[in-house]
Order: C-alpha cells, then sequence, then structure tokens
C-alpha cells in the first residue's frame, strides 16, 4: 500500500490527520471502546461489561457475537504457527540465519495487532473514565484534557556502546560491537518473553482479569521517493512487536510513520504490491526487560577465552554475575545481503523507536538502490520583499511574457473567472489570479488592471493572496509592532536548500524555520535630526541618470533618472540604488560608500511611508521628541514612533548581550515550504527526467529530489522553558490530540497555581493561557509548556513533542508555492510540479576550548559563517562528521559517516559511496555554514543558520557556484601554512577548510538582507585566526586527528577495500596524509573529481550493473509471489478483487524493461546501486 497520496478516512486511519493536517479522531471514544471490546474478545481474552453511556446495546452486541468470538479464537488456536505475509518473511530468515545455533526463536502469533490510527493511543490508559494514569517499571502514562503525556524510565537514549550486531551476514564496522550470534538468539527468545507485569495491556488494568499479551503494528515507511511519470515510490515493510505494558511506543511510530493496517490481509500484503516494495523487511521487538540478563546465560565466552575484540568490547564475563552491556540500554540487530533486519531495543525511550525505523530504511536504501537515506534539514524558500505602498509589475520582477490568459488555460477548472476578468481558487477562495498589467495600491487598497480598455479593480484584504500571471504573489500585511501595513511580494520560484550531514545542534532544523520569530522590532534612529534630514534631502534629490556604467545602461528596462520618491520607483528599486553594485559607475558607488548607515535607513523609511500628496513637503511628517531640553533620537511619522526590524547576529563576549543589527526596508523573511527534517529519502535522477524546470537548474546534469518520510516530528523545545519565547510549542501543546514526554505531570491545584503566578502567565502566549484555564476546569492531569520532567533530581533538558510537520499542518502555504511555481514554469494543473534540490548547506557546531565537570573540551572554531569545500575536502568532514558540544552532545568528536554513526547498520562505505556518486552526478557545490561559535569569540547560537536561506534565495543562480563566487573575490581559498615549534617546522593543514566566504561575499549577499553588512559579519568573524591565532591552530589540529582517527576505523575492519576509488583515496589521505606518495592536492588526483572521469570508470559502470541485476531478483521474486497467491486454492475471487493478474502482467513488462540494455542506458546519471553488499554471504 503506497500511502504518499491518502485522502479522507483512509488518511486519518492511517495517521490521525485529516486532509487539512488536522490532528482529528477516527471515531469517537464509545466507538473506539466498542472496537477495542470486540478486537480483544475475538483474541480470545475475557472483556468485562462496558461502563458507558450505550452499555446496555454495546454488551447485548457482546453476548450476542460471543460465539463468534470463541469460534473465532478457536480458529486462530488451531492456526497457531500460521504467520502473515510479513511476519512469514522474517520468520523464514530468522530460522535461516540462526540455524547454526540450535535454537529456534518463532515469532509471536497471539500478539494483539494494532491495525488502524489510534488504538494504540486508547490501549496506553485505562479504560476507566476516573483513572487518568497508569504506572509500570518502565513508563508513566497519563490521560491529559487533550492528549497524552507519556514519561519513560530514561529521559534521553544513549548512543555510547549501544550499537550491537550479531556476527552473521554483512560486516561489522569498526564502531560497532560484534556479537556472537548465539548471544543474539537467547537475547531474542528472552525479548519474546515480556514478564507479566510488564505485558499487562494498560487499558485493561482495572479489569478483574487484565489482558496480558504483546501487541504489534505495521509500518511501510517511505525508501525512495517517487520520480512523476518516471518510477514510483518505493517503501519497505516493518513489523514492531512491544509488551502490552509498552503500547505507547506503537502509538508514537505509528503516529510518526502512519499504521498500515492489518498484516493478515492480502490488500496489505507487500509481496503483492510490486509497484512499490522495495523487497525488504524489517522487524524491531521492544524489550526493556532484558537488560541486566546474565553475559554467562548468553553464551558470552569467559575473559579467559576471550579474543583481543571481545574484552575491548565487554563481550565476555569475567564474575558469574557479570551483566549484558553492564545492565544499560542497547541495541542488536541481525541483517544480512536480503535486505532483512531483526533489532532488539533493550530500552524503551521513544527515539531508539524511531532511529530504528531510520536504520532500517538506511539499510533498505543501499540495498534497493537509487536512493539515500539521508540526516537531513530543508526547505524551500521564496524571496520575499516588502514593497511599501505600491506594486507594479516591473519588468525585472515579473518578466513580459506570463499572460493572464495562459494562466487561466494551465490551471483549467480549478480557478473561477470572474466578469472583471480575474479569477478566484476553487480549493481556497483567497488566493487569486489577477491579469499581467496589475498594479496594487496600499493606500487605495485596491489592485486594478485593464480589460477591454476599461479599467478594473478589487479591494485589497488581509488574509488574501494576489497572483500575478507569473507566480508573483502579493499579500497585505499588518506591521507586527503597529498599526501600519504592508505590501509584501514573494517570488513564485523558490530555492530549495538542502542541509544534509548536518552535526547535533548543526541547524538542521533551523533552516526550516522562519526567521520572523528570531526578529527584533526597533526605533529608527537619527542623529542630529536638522543635520541628518538635509543629509537625506540631498539623497532624495540628487540626479541618478548617469548611474549606472554604459554597458549596463542600454540594459535598463527603465529609466534610472526616476526620483527616489517617484510613485514609478518601487521601495525595492531604492534599496537597489543604494546598495553597492558592479553595474553602477564608480563614481555612484563611492557616493553609496560615502552614505552614513542610519541614513540610508532613514532614506528607506521616508520611501517606505510616502504619499503622492504630500509632494515635496515630505519633511513635516517627520520629526522626533524633545527629552531633557533637547531632540531626541527616535524618529517619528505624524507623531507616531517608526519601528525598524533588528535581527541577532550572535552574542557579545564582554556583556554577554545580543549583537543586533538593522535589516534592510524591504527586507521580509523568505516564505518557506519545509521539506525535511531528520529522516529524508531522496533520489538522484538526470534533469532531462523532470520536465517543466525552469533555466535555474540547466546546470545541473542530474538531481536530487528529497523527500520527509515522517508525517510527526519528534521535537526538543529546548527554548519553550522560557514562557512565551517559544509560540510554536505553546500553540502545539496547546491543542487537540498531543502525544508529549518528559514533562511534568501537574494536577489541577498546581496547575491554579501556576496560573496565579502573574510574572509566570502572564508572559505565556494566547493559546498556552487558554490551555490551562481549560485544564484547571476540566480536572485531572495535564501539561505546561514550561514545565519540563524532574528526572534523577533536576529538570530534564530533553523534553519532547510529536509536531505535525508544518508541511503538513499548514496545507494552504505549501498549496500556494506550488501554485507560483506552476505559473512560473508554465505547469497545467495536471502534471507533477517537482522541487529538486538547487543547493546543498550542511551543518557543523563549533565550540571554544571549555572544560565540563574536569574534562577538557578541545577548541573546533575554525570556519568563519560559510564555507565551501571541494569533493575531496568535503568528504574528510563528511566521513569524520566531528562536532563540538551541543545541546545532545557531551563534547567535541565524531557522529559517524555523515552523521549517522548511531544509525548505520552496514559499513558506511555504502552511504558514503553514494554521497560521492551523488555529489558527482549533480554538482552541487559542497557549502556549510557555522552554528555554535564562529572563533572563541562569537557566540552565534542557530543565528546564521537561520540566514543561510534568506540569503540563498536571495542569490541567482550562478551567483550560487563556487567557480563564480570565487572568480570574483567573494570565496577565498585557505592554504597550508608553516609555523615554527621547538621541534622545528610544522605544517597546520589548512587547506582543509576548503574555502571561506570575503568581505566582498558579505557585502554583496548578506547587504541583501542587513543595511550594514559588514557590521554583522565584521573582519574577526571572516578571519577566525585574527581572535586567537593559538586557538585556530589548535582547532585544525584537532580537526585532523579527528579525521585520521576516523579514517583508520576503515582500514581497522577492513572495509577499505568496498570504499569505491575515489573514497579510497579520500581516507588514505586522512589516515596516512597521501595516497600511494601522492598529496590531495596533485593534479592528477584532483582531476578524479569529476562528473565526466566517474561516468566513464568501470566501478560506476558496475554500480549500473549492480542496480539491473538486483530489480531483476526483486522482480522475478514478485512475480513468484503473485504466481503463488493466484494458485491458492480458495483465492480466486480474491486475486480478483485485488487484480493480481493485471499485476503479475505488469511483473512480467518490468522485467522484460529492467533486463534490457536500454535499462542500463537509463539508469546512467543515476546512484545505479552500491556493490558491496553482495560481496559476502
Amino acid at each position: 500500500m503506497a500511502n504518499t497520496n491518502l485522502r479522507g478516512e483512509d488518511l486519518i486511519r492511517h495517521c490521525g490527520l485529516n486532509d487539512e493536517g488536522k490532528a482529528v479522531e477516527q471515531m469517537d471514544q464509545h466507538a473506539f471502546h466498542r472496537l477495542i471490546a470486540f478486537k480483544l474478545a475475538s483474541n480470545g481474552f475475557e472483556v468485562p461489561p462496558a461502563r458507558n453511556g450505550n452499555a446496555e446495546s454495546e454488551n447485548q452486541v457482546l453476548q450476542l457475537a460471543s460465539d463468534l468470538f470463541h469460534k473465532y479464537a478457536e480458529q486462530s488456536r488451531l492456526l497457531t504457527g500460521h504467520l502473515n505475509p510479513p511476519d512469514r518473511r522474517i520468520q523464514d530468515f530468522l530460522d535461516d540465519a540462526l540455524a547454526s545455533t540450535g535454537i529456534t526463536i518463532k515469532l509471536p502469533t497471539a500478539a494483539i495487532n494494532m491495525d488502524r490510527y489510534g488504538m494504540a493511543r486508547q490501549l496506553s490508559i485505562p479504560d476507566d473514565p476516573s483513572v487518568s494514569e497508569f504506572h509500570n517499571g518502565q513508563m508513566d502514562s497519563y490521560r491529559l484534557c487533550n492528549g497524552v503525556l507519556h514519561n519513560p524510565l530514561n529521559d534521553r537514549r544513549t548512543t555510547k556502546g549501544v550499537f550491537h550486531i550479531a556476527d552473521y551476514g554483512l560486516p561489522i564496522p569498526a564502531d560497532k560491537i560484534k556479537v556472537p550470534l548465539v548471544t543474539y538468539a537467547r537475547l531474542l527468545e528472552a525479548a519474546l518473553q515480556p514478564p507479566d507485569d510488564l505485558n499487562l495491556l494498560p487499558y485493561t488494568a482495572g479489569w478483574k482479569n487484565p489482558v496480558r499479551s504483546m501487541v504489534s503494528t505495521m509500518l511501510r515507511p517511505l525508501a525512495c521517493p517517487e520520480v512523476p511519470n518516471v518510477s514510483p515510490e518505493k517503501r519497505m515493510e516493518v513489523r514492531f512487536f512491544v509488551p502490552g505494558g509498552c503500547v505507547s511506543n506503537i502509538d508514537f511510530v505509528e503516529s510518526i510513520f502512519g499504521n498500515a493496517g492489518d498484516p493478515s490481509l492480502p490488500e496489505n500484503d507487500a509481496g503483492l504490491d510490486t509497484h512499490h516494495w522495495t523487497g525488504t523487511s524489517g522487524c524491531v521487538i521492544l524489550a526493556p526487560h532484558i537488560r541486566g540478563l546474565n553475559k554467562k546465560a548468553l553464551g558470552l565466552p569467559h575473559l579467559s577465552d576471550a579474543t583481543d575484540d571481545q574484552k575491548a568490547t565487554g563481550m565476555c564475563w569475567e564474575n558469574e554475575d557479570d551483566q549484558y552491556n553492564n545492565g544499560q540500554p542497547f541495541k542488536i540487530t541481525l541483517r544480512d545481503k536480503r535486505g532483512i533486519m531483526v533489532t532488539i531495543l533493550a530500552d524503551n525511550y521513544f527515539g531508539y523507536c524511531k532511529k530504528e525505523v531510520k536504520t532500517q530504511i538506511g539499510l533498505t536504501a543501499n540495498i534497493f538502490g537509487l536512493a539515500e537515506e539521508e540526516h537531513a534539514g530543508g526547505a524551500i524558500a521564496f524571496k520575499s520583499y516588502s514593497l511599501g505602498t505600491n506594486f507594479y509589475p516591473d519588468e525585472a520582477i515579473v518578466g513580459t511574457s506570463h499572460t493572464f490568459e495562459e494562466a487561466i488555460k494551465l490551471l483549467g477548472n480549478t480557478v473561477i473567472v470572474h466578469p472583471k476578468g480575474y479569477a478566484t481558487d476553487k480549493k481556497y477562495t483567497n488566493i487569486h489570479i489577477l491579469p499581467q498589467d496589475m498594479s496594487v495600491d496600499l493606500n487605495a487598497q485596491n489592485a486594478t488592471w485593464t480589460k477591454n480598455g476599461e479599467t478594473q479593480s478589487i479591494r485589497v484584504l488581509p488574509g488574501h493572496t494576489y497572483l500575478h500571471p507569473s507566480g508573483y504573489k502579493i499579500r497585505l500585511e499588518k506591521h507586527p509592532e503597529s498599526t501600519a501595513f504592508k505590501l509584501i511580494g514573494t517570488a513564485g520560484e523558490g530555492t530549495f536548500c538542502h542541509k544534509p550531514s548536518t552535526v547535533s545542534g548543526g541547524g538542521k532544523s533551523e533552516i526550516s524555520k522562519s526567521l520572523n520569530d528570531a526578529v527584533i522590532y526597533g526605533s529608527i534612529y537619527i542623529g542630529d535630526f536638522e543635520k541628518d534630514m538635509a543629509l537625506v534631502k540631498d539623497i532624495l534629490e540628487r540626479d541618478y541618470s548617469n548611474c549606472f556604467d554604459p554597458q549596463y545602461a542600454k540594459q535598463q528596462s527603465r529609466s534610472p533618472e526616476r526620483k527616489i520618491l517617484s510613485m514609478e520607483r518601487s521601495l525595492g528599486s531604492v534599496v537597489k540604488l543604494l546598495t553597492p553594485n558592479s553595474e553602477y559607475t564608480k563614481e555612484h558607488c563611492e557616493f553609496i560608500h560615502s552614505i552614513p548607515s542610519h541614513i540610508r535607513s532613514i532614506v528607506f523609511a521616508i520611501k517606505r511611508f510616502y504619499k503622492p500628496e504630500w509632494g515635496e513637503d515630505y519633511a513635516k511628517h517627520f520629526s522626533v521628541d524633545t527629552v531633557n531640553g533637547s531632540p531626541g533620537h527616535e524618529l517619528k511619522l505624524d507623531g507616531r514612533k517608526l519601528s525598524g526590524t533588528y535581527l541577532r547576529v550572535g552574542h557579545d563576549k564582554a556583556s554577554g548581550g545580543w549583537r543586533t543589527y538593522k535589516l534592510r526596508q524591504d527586507f521580509i523573511a523568505a516564505s518557506k515550504v519545509q521539506m525535511e527534517d531528520d529522516i529524508t529519502a531522496s533520489i538522484v535522477v538526470p534533469r532531462s527526467q523532470i520536465p517543466n524546470l525552469p533555466a535555474e537548474y540547466d546546470m545541473f546534469e542530474s538531481l536530487k529530489i528529497s523527500q520527509n518520510c515522517e508525517w510527526r516530528l519528534f521535537q526538543r523545545p529546548d527554548d519553550a522553558i522560557l514562557p512565551g519565547f517559544d509560540q510554536q510549542t505553546e500553540e502545539d501543546l496547546a491543542g487537540d490530540q498531543v502525544f508529549v514526554s518528559n514533562f511534568k505531570p501537574i494536577y489541577e491545584e498546581e496547575m491554579r497555581d501556576l496560573s496565579e503566578q502573574v510574572d509566570f502567565y502572564e508572559i505565556l502566549t494566547e493559546p498556552m493561557k487558554k490551555h490551562m484555564k481549560r485544564c484547571i476546569k476540566e480536572g485531572g492531569v495535564n501539561i505546561c509548556s514550561a514545565k519540563p520532567r524532574i528526572w534523577n533530581g533536576q529538570q530534564t533538558k530533553n523534553p519532547r513533542y510529536l509536531q505535525v510537520r508544518p508541511d503538513v499542518a499548514k496545507p494552504q502555504d505549501k498549496y500556494l508555492a506550488e501554485l507560483g511555481t506552476r505559473l512560473y514554469r508554465r505547469i497545467p494543473a495536471s502534471d507533477p510540479c517537482v522541487f529538486p534540490v538547487a543547493g546543498v548547506i550542511s551543518g557543523r557546531r563549533n565550540n571554544p576550548p571549555d572544560e565540563i565537570n574536569g574534562m577538557k573540551i578541545l577548541p573546533l572554531c575554525v570556519f568563519n559563517p560559510i564555507h565551501y569545500q571541494e569533493l575531496p575536502e568535503l568528504f574528510m568532514d563528511f566521513v569524520c562528521s566531528v562536532t563540538g558540544k551541543s545541546p545532545s552532545t557531551t563534547g567535541a568528536g565524531s557522529e559517524g559517516a555523515l552523521t549517522k554513526g548511531p544509525f548505520n547498520a552496514i559499513n558506511a562505505t555504502a552511504d558514503l559511496n553514494n554521497t560521492l556518486v551523488s555529489m558527482l552526478l549533480t554538482g552541487y557545490g559542497g557549502f556549510s555554514s557555522a552554528a555554535g561559535y564562529i572563533g572563541p569569540n562569537y557566540k552565534v547560537d542557530h543565528d546564521i543558520s537561520l540566514l543561510i536561506p534568506e540569503v540563498w534565495c536571495r542569490m541567482a543562480p550562478k551567483e550560487r557556484t563556487a567557480e563564480w563566487l570565487i572568480k570574483n573575490g567573494e570565496l577565498e581559498k585557505i592554504d597550508d601554512y608553516e609555523v615554527d615549534t621547538p621541534e622545528g617546522k610544522k605544517t597546520i593543514n589548512a587547506s582543509r577548510l576548503g574555502y571561506r566566504i570575503t568581505d566582498k561575499f558579505v557585502a554583496h549577499y548578506f547587504g541583501r538582507v542587513f543595511d550594514n553588512p559588514a557590521a554583522a559579519i565584521n573582519e574577526d568573524m571572516l578571519k577566525p585566526e585574527l581572535q586567537s591565532e593559538e586557538v585556530f591552530m589548535d582547532g585544525i589540529e584537532n580537526l585532523c586527528d579527528a579525521q585520521m582517527k576516523s579514517a583508520l576505523n576503515y582500514f581497522k575492519d577492513g572495509t577499505i577495500k568496498y570504499a569505491c576509488p575515489l573514497l579510497k583515496i579520500v581516507l588514505h589521505v586522512m589516515a596516512y596524509g597521501h595516497y600511494e606518495g601522492k598529496s590531495i592536492h596533485d593534479p592528477e588526483i584532483r582531476a578524479l573529481f569529476t562528473r565526466e572521469a566517474m561516468l566513464k570508470s568501470d566501478w560506476y559502470k558496475q554500480r549500473l550493473v549492480t542496480k539491473q541485476q538486483r530489480d531483476t531478483v526483486r522482480l522475478m521474486s514478485n512475480i513468484k509471489a503473485l504466481e503463488d497467491f493466484m494458485n491458492r486454492p480458495g483465492y480466486a475471487m480474491e486475486a480478483a478483487r485485488l487484480g493480481v493478474h493485471d499485476r503479475l502482467n505488469a511483473a512480467h513488462k518490468e522485467l522484460a524493461r529492467v533486463s534490457s540494455d536500454k535499462y542500463l542506458e537509463e539508469l546512467v546519471g543515476t546512484l545505479g546501486a552500491d556493490p558491496i553488499v553482495f560481496d559476502e554471504a
């Protein structure tokens, strides 16, 4: 079952969301209780009489159906040992893999299956409405007035020593712990036998005979995105088994990945879904009860008989009572080349469950081919501007070729065309499409155009969007800090900023957050009012007719001699006029540089509010107050204080205060559509396979399509502890159907006390205030966003909740973004609109030297705000993924290749090979941004991360290329250098840092954001060595040392042989400083890292052959499954209902296609498949 396109009741049953992205219940409480009673009775459990308002009728139904339930239960007993299709595939794998151990393991056949979303949530709390909480040794659960709170035994997951792999199948990387196969078998045996107290189903806790059983569900997570009209999306299957007392974990995973229905039903059998199944299966067994099992009993050797590796990893025992993994949480997995993986989680912290699905998607992507599972964030950013009071269809903004008639033809019956000559969208009636000669006047509050020679108009309203036929969007918006309104323009084509391989705290989530949440509003400063206004007058009255260099003057669509206050000039045009530009004459650029920053801000403010009726007498509308007998410094308009917009760029080291800088008067935060946050499935395809792309993508031979694998995101709202600060979290947690963890359960009396604390309550946002009032009124247990759980005597730093993915929760925003893009690209409403990645900007976390609890934290603050690295240096970073301390790490160190160390079940060379091929095929530049610190003195947190999409979407496609930036001096190369030491000359490998942005980059591109960009991003930030040469050198050495240690692991575990030739070069240089005697700078080495060289190589061609071979094997298996189903006695009607015959024909055709030479040719420009997973049995 493919589930990306589910709608209506099917979508609600799958993930509890309606078509508008709202969390809803599939049925009312009585219906859910009735359904649960029927399910439990049919599984042979004794169900007590109902106690709700419909008790009499429900009890009658249960009595009437009792014979049916007994019959069904008896049939189930007769079928003991019979497994549904996914379980049969997993069982066959276990039988084969564990045969040598002599231990027989059987999957549960009596587990209660959660076959629709929401049932697990109901079962996680007692059915008695007067009881609102449940506790066992692993979980404390509470029914809230608007959802559920589950606090597991441990408040977070750990990644240290946690990933164990059975000694079977594929090679085991050096950063994982190898476990004897017999030990895995005994752990699995114990995992499937939870104790009665853990198996008790919370829903039945108050029953005379409580139900004790394991619970299961099935997921179908995305592994490879769809390429419209080329290939369908591909999904794997994952089965979850948990003790009944941990049913909340089922609620958690199905909230993120969706519920794939009853695995016993043929329509849900992935084996029959040849179109969408990857051919791979996963199984996760939650077993917190196996922590503390005895090492000796599990078959581990005594210390005297252990190998050196077993001694180093603790896979042996010295004392009879030694516990496995010292009784601490761990996970252990069994997997092989078939792409089947069975994992045991010895902890019920929710994050383990999510990350395990991520791990299994990663294995599937590597085995299926074409795809990558990426640890990424990403968003499409649409550049936006304040237009002041007027919009005109300037050719530079909207072009000249889009027409209203063409737009209406493209949109077809999705719009209503009005007699006045404009159109309204049928789905969202606050979206309008206007003719190409449209103009908007804020003062008149109307939009006008001509039809048949006559002027037409409509009133422009807040909350409505008006589209030009080019896709350019206009909206009216009130200033957050004043009563003034402004027109905002947003581009039709966005920029997909993809942030892969981003370390913890590196800004993965921030890339998709709106900058509006970070801006600060303050006064517009004026010095000496009379003198400053005289300077302003000179600027306004200056003749700009000769501002352009002669070679560019003829290219201008409109005359530059227009006065600044002319209604024929937009605010954006004035900002451009007074911003340095290579198209201007030297004299004009010198004039621009002579304007003080605060004067420029005043000019923009006057232009923003200017009205034609003021004429030349504009000055009388502006003033300052008299303060203590002297003129003040806050500019006012008609007695009202004007507000400027400022942004924080780090903290001042001396005072700890914010460094704030004024944004350009025409700057408006980009409109964003979130595309990724943590678990991403992506595919690389030739550009020719994606039709209707604009010229912006012509520079790429291949393109990446990325898609989020999650319906809900497991958010950690660090700032919510500050009342009123995290507005989104407070709104989310005040909503319906919430799932929260690691928050404090607050009873009515404490909630009332909090609401009476004015210095706490009054700071909260309105949604949270209303929520708290509701909690007091309804009573029971509830939560407050600013009150995390107390764990081990102090507030946890890991409060969590499930947030509906923003692009799902706000479907109109995504719809509007796509509509604008359709018009810009001229894509009919019936055709798909694809958003490929336009730029790659990974994130790194930097820190100064520090000390925590006596442990020294090594400095890692050598990067300036933005770096570019060519592929050899970039992959040194990707292999190591070194990070400084962050909220989720304990100090500097490697997070494993591509930051996926804790989540990679096979040797990392497969992921690295794929990513390297991806970067070579697409030609995306390897950019990265800094978080945490820039140098030891500038703490920037995520301020740069938030800015990256704003800058990137305001750059032209050619400006985002390294070649352009280097040629124009906007990127500078960092070279190795030598220093004198007591031991002699020492080389500092600074070239590992690649290139970094310069003051020219800041002036040109950050100048599109800030009034005074050079102050916001100063020279000390651009050159961190100026802050401390010693810390800079130390940081580079720490980086190189971490890279060396990471690379040596590939030689230690032998997985170097699975690295593609280019990756081998990188690993050799990281580990030993050279490759076959050649440095990484050798021209022969550099020449290998090109798309052309790779396409000609035998190793790339082998990837394509491997993909073809795997597709052939997979389709032959699919055909056999379909034929077996058709030949089952008594299944003829089912086969006809499901169209199995047609599926079989389609599978045969697909087999013929992928077996052909033409298919191999079609694979050129894709990832193919990494061959290494088939190298060993």
